[in-house]
């Protein structure tokens, strides 16, 4: 679904082809609903050898089939995952850098900026003989970055050019297990 990844640096006339999910009920004989447009003012424009990346929650999921994860979006959270995308043989590929969370003043809205990125280093095992590279996404390698789900703001993640950015969601199990105290 488009509401996974846009680039910030979209032009006026595909910035405003977002995909929601009343647009997708809107083409199935539904009442037409208003789309609210994303506005990005509030959020700086990408400073020189960096993208701006923007992702806009689903507002509303369908329902899960797991009857232990919790269908409440205040129990959920994203993970943000920048990587590249390398040619890469058999060898693991990694690199480092950093996440850093900050408040846009007057407004209380967090952006996150990753910077402090290194290199991407490799493994040195020898490879089976004749077997091709390959691309593969080679996520930064750090603890995971998580910031909570919430639908009504977008998730704007400033990274330097050559990075990407994917997310993926996390939701909690509705049990809270008991801990020991000793």
């Amino acid at each position: 679904m488009a509401h996974a990844l846009r680039r910030a640096s979209l032009t006026a006339a595909t910035a405003s082809v977002i995909v929601t999910l009343p647009s997708l009920f809107a083409g199935l004989g539904a009442p037409a609903l208003a789309i609210p447009q994303l506005d990005l003012k509030p959020y700086p424009a990408a400073a020189a050898g960096q993208t701006r990346w923007v992702i806009q929650l689903p507002g509303v999921l369908p329902p899960g089939t797991d009857p232990r994860l919790s269908p409440h979006p205040s129990d959920w959270r994203v993970q943000l995952i920048p990587g590249r995308q390398v040619e890469a043989d058999c060898n693991q590929q990694a690199f480092r850098g950093r996440f850093r969370a900050s408040k846009l003043k007057g407004l209380g809205v967090s952006v996150y900026t990753v910077s402090d990125v290194g290199p991407t280093v490799s493994t040195r095992m020898a490879c089976p003989p004749g077997q091709a590279k390959r691309k593969v996404f080679v996520p930064m390698g750090s603890k995971p970055f998580v910031v909570p789900y919430d639908a009504s703001r977008p998730i704007v993640v400033y990274t330097p050019k050559d990075l990407q950015l994917r997310w993926r969601l996390w939701k909690a199990e509705k049990v809270q297990q008991p801990a020991q105290a000793l």
